[in-house]
């Protein structure tokens, strides 16, 4: 067994929406936290109402922590944040452990594990599927790939996010499952939209069109709560932006090409985002598909 790490302190790196959500669930459960933001504005924002101490650097971060919670956009910014003299891996106590929560490649979260592992730290990839209100209500699924042992040392940090953790073996199955379900996700995004614009365009009521999808096969989880943002897509917030989409997309493509899988979906998916994203939505939510389709 590994030395016992007492899970109190967490640092969270990166506070884009979930980053700063799961360090307000985490301290709302009286975890002493530590939060790093490349914008040191964004981090003393999620810092005051948290009462969190914020680091200079995520060196100085995981220096302060015993589990270091890392929530970044894409594998460049990943990777820039764990090297380097003031980087993540530099400040790392011995013992302590690393959820690496990001969308990135599976090469991309296995290339930081030297550097974890010469701090005598463990890096578990533990990507989640759900959004800020599943953050908020303790709900995320978490899908872990690494150290067992490391796992079990950190599920009461876990505990308090997640409704389900599914440990998938070694280290980078966790992110090749979170591509997996992302291709699905945004399979269903797509499809999702092209219903109700046909719906729509053939006279049908949107808010009545949007009651059968959700009362029927189609009714998933994700489809009841993007409700607002498609039936009213003016007023409603951005929960995934569709530059992250892409991005998404692009990851899923190159590991199908590295294991040989044929996706035909995926194509049509990756056309259509595209189009989005030069058509000026990128910085929209998702379900603005539909706004362009229309």
């Amino acid at each position: 067994m590994s030395p016992s790490v007492p899970a109190d302190r967490v640092a969270v790196v990166g506070l884009g929406r979930m980053g700063a959500a799961m360090a307000r669930r985490l301290s709302g459960a009286g975890r002493p936290l530590v939060v790093f933001n490349r914008t040191a504005a964004r981090a003393a924002e999620v810092a005051e109402p948290t009462g969190a101490a914020v680091a200079g650097s995520p060196g100085e971060a995981a220096a302060g922590a015993d589990v270091v919670l890392v929530s970044l956009a894409d594998d460049a910014a990943v990777e820039a944040t764990y090297g380097g003299p003031d980087g993540l891996a530099a400040g790392l106590r011995s013992g302590g452990v690393v959820l690496e929560t990001s969308t990135v490649a599976p090469a991309t979260v296995r290339a930081q594990a030297p550097l974890v592992e010469q701090r005598s730290a463990t890096l578990l990839d533990a990507p989640v599927s759900g959004s800020v209100p599943l953050v908020e209500s303790g709900q995320l699924t978490f899908m872990v790939g690494g150290d067992e042992d490391a796992l079990d040392r950190v599920r009461p940090v876990l505990d308090i996010l997640a409704g389900r953790v599914f440990h998938l073996g070694e280290l980078g199955n966790g992110a090749t499952m979170k591509l997996a379900v992302n291709s699905a996700l945004h399979g269903l995004n797509q499809a999702l939209s092209e219903a109700l614009v046909l719906a729509e365009k053939a006279g049908l009521d949107r808010r009545q069109a949007y009651d059968v999808f959700a009362a029927s096969a189609l009714g998933a989880p994700w489809v009841q709560y993007k409700r607002e943002a498609f039936e009213r897509p003016e007023d409603a917030g951005v929960a995934f932006m569709l530059d992250l989409v892409a991005k998404d997309l692009e990851l899923v493509d190159a590991l199908a090409r590295s294991v040989g899988a044929r996706m035909e979906q995926l194509a049509a998916n990756r056309r259509l985002v595209r189009e989005a994203v030069d058509s000026g939505y990128g910085q929209r939510d998702m379900s603005a598909l539909a706004v362009l389709l229309r």
